[in-house]
């Protein structure tokens, strides 16, 4: 299992990001980060998955699954949902702080 996968990721997100032209009404940008945002919280979810899955798999006894392919991935896992909550926390700082703002 490689552990730069997730930082491989943010880093093709974030050329995407540069790479998109802004469109007149914002409709677009804004079209693109939910999708992206979804797709990140998907890949979360993915990998949350496969953990469980190898975790299982290593539980019945499976001799193609080793102990250290189970830890590398529930710390990968836990790694990116650590970060996922951090993105989520500062979105809600800086919806806070958008609300705060006088008009």
């Amino acid at each position: 299992m490689r552990l730069d996968g997730l930082q491989s990721e943010m880093q093709a997100m974030m050329i995407e990001a540069g790479n998109s032209r802004p469109a007149a009404t914002g409709q677009k940008v804004g079209a693109d980060f939910g999708d992206m945002l979804a797709q990140a919280i998907n890949n979360v979810n993915a990998l949350q998955k496969s953990s469980g899955n190898l975790q299982t798999r290593f539980d019945r006894g499976d001799e193609g699954v080793s102990l250290s392919d189970v830890m590398i991935a529930r710390n990968k896992s836990s790694v990116a949902f650590d970060a996922t909550i951090q993105v989520r926390n500062k979105l809600v700082e800086a919806y806070k702080e958008l609300m705060n703002m006088p008009v």
